[in-house]
């Protein structure tokens, strides 16, 4: 089989691999780039500290977009609907959206 010459070779590291468990995504942006810190949030306890952040170019964060919505669709005709609990969320404000950072 004859290699492509525009083909990307992906490696992931084992530590990357097992990943950073993230239960709050707080996203933000300027004119140049959008800044999504992931956050993880135990029960009880007054403080969360961000666990990863990805700085992305807005046509990247537009690309990631597109990505999520495709995944979702598709999880949801393998497994059924993600129930949202609006009531439920905490804190709700962050998950949406943040200003200029």
């Amino acid at each position: 089989m004859e290699k492509q010459e525009n083909q990307l070779n992906i490696e992931l590291s084992a530590e990357v691999a097992e990943g950073i468990y993230s239960n709050l995504a707080i996203i933000s942006h300027s004119s140049s780039e959008f800044v999504v810190d992931f956050v993880r949030i135990m029960p009880g306890t007054p403080k969360a500290n961000v666990k990863s952040r990805i700085i992305l170019t807005p046509e990247h964060a537009k690309r990631l977009l597109f990505a999520m919505q495709d995944n979702i669709t598709k999880y949801e005709q393998q497994y059924g609907k993600i129930k949202i609990d609006n009531n439920t969320m905490m804190p709700p404000t962050p998950m949406f959206g943040g200003g200029e950072a």
